[in-house]
């Protein structure tokens, strides 16, 4: 037999895999891959690639609450240095999330319009996973548990996260433990609301830009926390172009406006005072008189 483009099975190589585990019973390939149920009748192609975008981005939103939780976690407990691997982590998945956006553009109006009607009131607004990446970011928003009321377990975690400081106030609380004049409104405000600009932080930032080499790892992390809002905004821009793609400016399955609720989240911010911070760096004062 002619073997010159076959590859051999080394002997080694476990081909009895009875009662042991395997890679399809580690990953209950079984479970994962019987997941995709079209609704539509009959089934359209199309859905398939429906389904899988929002299973595999539930999956990556899975892992960004996990990572953006430890990160929490280890900012309370003043160690910053690690929890910047977490937010690293992070910003990889955001990535992933981003791009994946291209694939579902490959699908069309006229595609979608055919099985768009079958998916009722269904809507990736329900998500209580991106909900929950969100309050932790710092979006906090109350009146968002009532979309979840029918799942108490989701709105159990949501309550939990949004009753939680966030990420940015475990960083800022991390800041006032170290000496930094974090104010103290901020360090007592209700962590159930939004995080909203304040002018102290941004003097304390400016503080540390201003002298990097001797706040560098605080200037670090502020940086790996503006590369996170960076790519979350990305990926809410590259939604919003992807939905106005496939559907135009139909309101949403979910009730809302579509495009225009979508286009109003890029006004959010995460930290504000990240932002503001750099009109400061570098801006000459208009009172001084040039040599």
């Amino acid at each position: 037999m002619d073997t010159t483009n076959t590859r051999e099975i080394e002997q080694s190589v476990h081909t009895d895999l009875r009662d042991t585990m395997t890679y399809g019973s580690y990953l209950a390939l079984d479970t994962l891959l019987d997941a995709q149920r079209p609704v539509s009748v009959p089934p359209h192609h199309d859905e398939l690639l429906f389904i899988i975008q929002h299973q595999t981005s539930e999956l990556w939103l899975k892992l960004m609450l996990h990572e953006l939780r430890s990160a929490a976690r280890l900012l309370a407990q003043d160690e910053m240095r690690i929890s910047l691997k977490m937010l690293a982590r992070v910003k990889h998945i955001q990535r992933s999330m981003v791009e994946q956006w291209s694939i579902l553009a490959t699908l069309t109006p006229t595609e979608y319009a055919e099985f768009r009607g079958f998916l009722g009131k269904a809507s990736g607004f329900q998500s209580f996973q991106y909900r929950a990446v969100e309050f932790i970011l710092g979006n906090k928003h109350p009146g968002m548990l009532k979309v979840h009321e029918q799942d108490p377990a989701a709105h159990a975690l949501l309550s939990e996260i949004l009753h939680a400081p966030s990420v940015y106030d475990e960083f800022l609380r991390c800041l006032a433990r170290r000496g930094y004049a974090i104010p103290t409104e901020v360090l007592e405000r209700d962590v159930t609301r939004a995080h909203v600009s304040h002018p102290g932080l941004i003097d304390v930032f400016y503080g540390i830009y201003a002298d990097a080499e001797h706040h560098w790892d605080v200037y670090e992390a502020c940086e790996e926390l503006v590369d996170l809002e960076d790519n979350f905004q990305l990926w809410r821009f590259r939604h919003l172009k992807t939905v106005q793609r496939i559907i135009g400016m139909k309101t949403g399955t979910g009730g809302s406006s579509g495009v225009a609720f979508l286009q109003r989240a890029l006004d959010l911010t995460f930290f504000p005072e990240l932002y503001a911070v750099r009109t400061r760096i570098g801006a000459v004062d208009s009172t001084e008189v040039p040599d």
